[in-house]
């Protein structure tokens, strides 16, 4: 007999009720592991998301003795003739709970039941799945808060065991699939990965519980600081599942432990959040700001894209996402405020332009934390909160060492200094552009709009 486990947010082997499942489906036969590059996703994914994407599919393949089978095209028709081509009796899954990978699943399930082959999905990529944390009425939760508290509550199952050996067939790749790894791999311009693979996340892991987690609560807020975990990008991919960090902190109390889980429960609330409201994905959540006139993007928005806009703390933030494929989450809010607030442009490009350059690009916690900054989300900072980017940078980097760092043009300022060059004789001294809007101004047009909008 013969099973098939079909990988798409699960590219690891500890920690992997599907796996399981799949391996005891084979009762004695074989197993094929599979991947499907599915052009409708990776044409559209942008060069970090592929090659971050190809260097774990790679990492899986040597962890599983190069038995990782490739496939290339459309779901619905590769991985039937797939199924046929083995004499599969089931194929195995991680449940998908995003909207259009639900709707895949359910086609690619249907034409599978057609041949007889049996469709099984076993857990999900969250420490408890979207829609199985509701209020006393049955309805999903619309605020963080309660949601972690309910999430806390409903617990979560141990890790799954890690299987010793799997009876592992290959099944020969797709020339297309391999190839368009290769080229992820060699594309121009990338930033510098992180390390890819299971292995790599869980060292990463524990590096960071054992240097930094202690004082997280802290020292998340602090762009120049080593002090978050990084997790995002495997957590992303589902190098590591998060109930492998939760059973990890289980016995560990403090202030940075909580925090990280709070951190943890985000990503958990915003996947619900999107499976309950589809919609969310790329139109307001909230309906209150269905009026708001927004600009078209013009130049402001690409000197905002190169991080040239004149203001230090978003030059860093920007800056840091080109070269790294990551921006430290505080930054994230900062830069986020600036295109919407100083630049009045719609979140969905904002967020679209973040996906197309994090390794960690999640379409749940992305858009939704774009809400957030926006006003249109769920525990919506409000419309008038317009975050000035020259105080935060003042207050998060107080130092200037995360400007210094990523806006080579200002490591002539010491200290606060570099977050408003303007203020001194030789702030321009060495190339760095002058600002692009008056935060001042843009700030009261903000809410001149906002007010409009109430009218």
């Amino acid at each position: 007999m013969t099973s098939v486990l079909w990988l798409r947010r699960d590219l690891r082997r500890r920690d992997h009720p599907a796996l399981l499942a799949a391996r005891d489906a084979a009762d004695g036969g074989d197993l094929v592991v599979v991947f499907v590059v599915d052009p409708a996703l990776w044409d559209g994914g942008g060069p970090v998301r592929r090659a971050w994407l190809a260097a774990n599919l790679r990492a899986l393949d040597d962890a599983l003795d190069g038995n990782l089978t490739l496939l290339h095209g459309d779901p619905r028709r590769v991985l039937p003739a797939l199924a046929a081509r083995v004499s599969a009796s089931s194929v195995h899954v991680s449940r998908e709970t995003t909207p259009s990978g639900a709707r895949r699943d359910e086609a690619v399930s249907a034409r599978l039941a057609a041949d007889g082959v049996e469709w099984v999905p076993t857990g999900t990529p969250y420490a408890v799945g979207p829609g199985l944390v509701t209020n006393g009425s049955g309805d999903p939760y619309k605020v963080f808060t309660p949601f972690a508290q309910a999430w806390r509550s409903h617990g979560w199952p141990e890790p799954a065991a890690t299987p010793r050996e799997l009876p592992l067939r290959h099944a020969r790749n797709d020339a297309d699939a391999t190839s368009a790894l290769d080229a992820a791999l060699s594309a121009p311009d990338l930033p510098e990965l992180p390390e890819p693979g299971e292995d790599a996340a869980l060292r990463r892991f524990r590096r960071f519980r054992d240097d930094h987690l202690d004082d997280y609560d802290d020292a998340r807020n602090l762009p120049a600081v080593d002090g978050t975990s990084r997790m995002s990008p495997y957590l992303k991919l589902g190098v590591v599942h998060p109930r492998t960090l939760l059973a990890d902190l289980a016995d560990r109390r403090g202030a940075g432990v909580e925090t990280f889980r709070d951190e943890l429960a985000w990503r958990e609330f915003y996947a619900d959040v999107l499976h309950h409201n589809p919609g969310s994905a790329w139109q307001d959540l909230r309906p209150a700001l269905a009026r708001m006139r927004y600009d078209e993007p013009e130049d402001g928005i690409e000197a905002w894209k190169r991080g040239e806009t004149g203001y230090p703390m978003v030059d860093a933030g920007m800056r840091q996402l080109l070269a790294e494929g990551w921006m430290h989450n505080r930054v994230r809010m900062i830069t986020a405020s600036f295109l919407t607030k100083d630049l009045h442009v719609w979140w969905p490009v904002g967020a679209r332009h973040f996906l197309d350059h994090l390794v960690d690009g999640d379409l749940a916690s992305n858009n939704h934390g774009w809400q957030w900054v926006a006003g249109t989300g769920t525990d919506a900072s409000p419309y008038f909160r317009v975050f000035n980017p020259v105080t935060q940078g003042e207050k998060f980097d107080p130092d200037g060492e995360y400007v210094r760092r990523w806006v080579p043009e200002l490591r002539h300022l010491a200290g606060k200094a570099a977050h408003q060059p303007w203020e001194h004789d030789d702030g321009y001294a060495h190339g760095y552009p002058r600002r692009i809007v008056d935060h001042a101004e843009e700030r009261r047009e903000a809410l001149d709009r906002l007010d409009a909008t109430k009218r």
